[in-house]
């Protein structure tokens, strides 16, 4: 007969949820943003790991050079100087019946 042995579970870490890795870079680019705003004004910053990993004036080419230099994970690109995005309202026509008297 052959002796069996039963060996424990394996941990496992569980994935890092890639929208909590996304906000996390966010984070690090608003308190960043104080002093890119005398190093990086008017030009897009790729953050990772709460660093700037790239930086320049297009922003696919910066996302790009981000993801060459440290891989395909989630980093945070914006444009320094850019305040935050609103909405902005446009009502829709409103259209009114007019009874015309003859």
């Amino acid at each position: 007969m052959h002796d069996v042995s039963i060996l424990p579970a394996p941990e496992i870490e569980p994935a890092e949820n890639p929208e909590m890795a996304w906000e996390r870079e966010r984070r690090a680019y608003s308190q960043l943003l104080p002093s890119l705003l005398t190093t990086h004004a008017g030009q897009y910053v790729a953050v990772h790991g709460g660093t700037v990993v790239a930086s320049g004036s297009d922003r696919v080419g910066v996302a790009l050079d981000a993801y060459r230099r440290v891989g395909y994970v989630p980093l945070y690109v914006g444009l320094v100087g850019e305040g935050p995005r609103r909405g902005v309202r446009i009502p829709s026509p409103r259209v009114t019946s007019r009874v015309t008297q003859s």
